[in-house]
């Protein structure tokens, strides 16, 4: 490289080391990087200005502190020669790299030398200037492929069932086991449990982060900086909210089991964080002590696709049947009605049995939308309780005779019918297997000349064709004992829900949340009134 002193240079020296380049040792060190570059500025004879460090970033962007207070230092004239030890810590995109080289540091008159690659854009007769924009295409391949590399580290890991995440979340602190598999933290733990059991009352989020910042109830950052004794690394207002608990009610860890790659990133020059789709999860059940039950997270996954979130009332009450109700005839939710009154006190009024529900599009747009269907809370919720009573007595009394009763109301068949089928699927399935023996036959007995060509084109699509309708009705029958299995796969859990309800003598919102799907109210008109209950994993029961 020629020595250029004819001018005074104001040099400023760039140095970067991104997480990655950490694995190459010492010779990429940020302080090696230092002193090679310093010690050349001293022997050139140039002033060296400032020194620009980015500590931990890729090359790949250009989004990073020090490599922009380097341009704006070119821009502005204070420096008028870049020094970095070769062309990838400068950058790994070859576009951009280009683009500063070849345009815009010349556009202020600034020098450009990458030392370790003998590049100096004062010396026009440098071979090594012919070659860089080859140069700059390595270093974003090696970019590239590390990338992959890392991505490929990533997902082995995943699927081995290693916890890799930085920290554990909140609830548990990261093992030590080989597999780093995150251990119950008892006091986080407790509010993680809490949270989830107020969620399966129909608690919303919202309130359950109102409720935890009543009770002072330190959130996770505050509380993992007490624990560890370091600060917090994020600035927060130290108050829960419906995010911060929505997070934790959809953290699958919390049952014991590891979900991991939830996230990938765009391609390497796009470090933007996106959502896989769930079925390209990694998924391992049971892998590590549960904060909460396999039941409870159910019953919360429950809750979120349940018509009823649950609105409180204005004395902060969440009634058993809020959202649960349906007007029968336009199907819109019915509204309590909010004429209550009070005892002359300014406290809020208190909701009793003398208030009703009534359709919500007859409330907001009148008569000419719906009617009334006008009923008493207390004439539904007995309707309800007596309903409920009904079923769990019976279960009690004869189990075996209720879910057959049960089962025949939700999957609409019989035994007599699902014996049929089962039969009906065994044939078919045989009689497939007895065509491929007849269509082998008759190949071998065509080969070795037995019978006629013609003849043995015209059976081998006879058997084809009744093969394939018998296929088709195989897979359909599959199907429709699936859904019969799972069928009794609900049942069954309806039943474990209903049996301890037998003597019950009051609906709450737990109870109605577990048990009920919707109620739709018929018109209080009607000759016969209807009120159609609808159970959760039963459906509507008839007879």
């Amino acid at each position: 490289m020629k020595q250029q002193q004819s001018k005074d240079y104001n040099v400023g020296i760039y140095v970067r080391l991104s997480k990655d380049d950490e694995r190459a040792g010492e010779s990429l060190s940020i302080e090696n990087q230092k002193l090679i570059l310093q010690k050349h500025v001293k022997e050139q004879g140039w002033n060296e200005v400032d020194t620009y460090v980015d500590d931990g970033f890729s090359g790949v962007s250009f989004d990073r502190p020090a490599v922009k207070r380097l341009i704006a230092d070119v821009e502005n004239g204070r420096i008028n020669l870049v020094l970095c030890k070769d062309l990838s810590r400068f950058g790994r995109n070859y576009i951009q790299v280009g683009q500063y080289i070849d345009y815009i540091f010349p556009m202020y008159n600034t020098r450009f030398v990458a030392l370790g690659d003998n590049v100096d854009t004062i010396d026009k007769d440098n071979a090594n200037l012919d070659m860089m924009p080859l140069l700059n295409i390595f270093n974003e391949w090696h970019s590239k492929s590390t990338s992959k590399k890392i991505k490929a580290v990533i997902e082995a890991n995943a699927k081995a069932g290693k916890y890799r995440a930085t920290k554990a979340p909140y609830g548990y602190i990261k093992g030590d086991c080989e597999k780093r598999l995150p251990v119950i933290d008892q006091p986080a733990a407790a509010v993680v449990r809490r949270i989830f059991e107020m969620r399966s009352q129909g608690i919303s989020p919202y309130h359950i982060s109102q409720t935890l910042n009543e009770e002072k109830v330190m959130i996770p950052s505050d509380y993992e900086a007490a624990r560890t004794g370091k600060p917090p690394t994020w600035k927060s207002n130290h108050y829960w909210c419906k995010d911060t608990i929505q997070r934790i009610l959809h953290s699958q860890i919390y049952c014991g089991d590891l979900v991991r790659l939830k996230t990938t990133t765009m391609p390497y020059k796009n470090k933007k964080v996106v959502k896989r789709d769930e079925s390209d999860w990694i998924v391992h059940e049971n892998t590590h002590e549960p904060i909460i039950s396999r039941e409870l997270w159910n019953k919360c996954r429950e809750i979120e696709t349940s018509v009823a979130q649950g609105k409180r009332t204005k004395n902060g009450e969440t009634l058993p049947l809020s959202g649960l109700l349906i007007c029968g005839d336009c199907n819109y939710k019915m509204k309590l009605n909010s004429n209550s009154t009070t005892n002359g006190s300014k406290k809020l009024p208190r909701i009793s049995y003398r208030h009703n529900y009534q359709c919500g599009n007859y409330a907001r747009s009148g008569k000419l939308a719906c009617s009334s269907h006008y009923i008493n809370i207390k004439d539904i919720t007995e309707i309800i309780l007596d309903d409920i009573r009904d079923k769990a007595t019976a279960v009690v009394a004869n189990e075996c005779k209720a879910r057959k009763r049960f089962l025949t109301n939700k999957a609409q068949i019989t035994d007599k019918q699902l014996a049929a089928n089962q039969d009906d699927l065994s044939k078919s399935e045989k009689r497939i297997a007895e065509l491929d023996k007849l269509m082998q036959t008759v190949y071998e007995d065509k080969v070795h000349s037995k019978i006629p060509e013609d003849v043995c084109v015209n059976l081998l699509e006879k058997y084809q064709a009744e093969q394939s309708v018998l296929s088709e009705r195989v897979a359909g029958l599959k199907q429709l004992l699936d859904r019969q299995c799972q069928d009794e796969n609900d049942i069954n859990e309806f039943i474990r829900r209903i049996k301890k309800y037998a003597e019950i003598e009051e609906l709450d919102r737990a109870m109605a949340l577990e048990l009920i799907d919707r109620v739709y109210i018929g018109a209080r008109d009607a000759e016969v009134r209807e009120i159609n209950i609808h159970y959760k994993l039963l459906g509507e029961f008839v007879g």
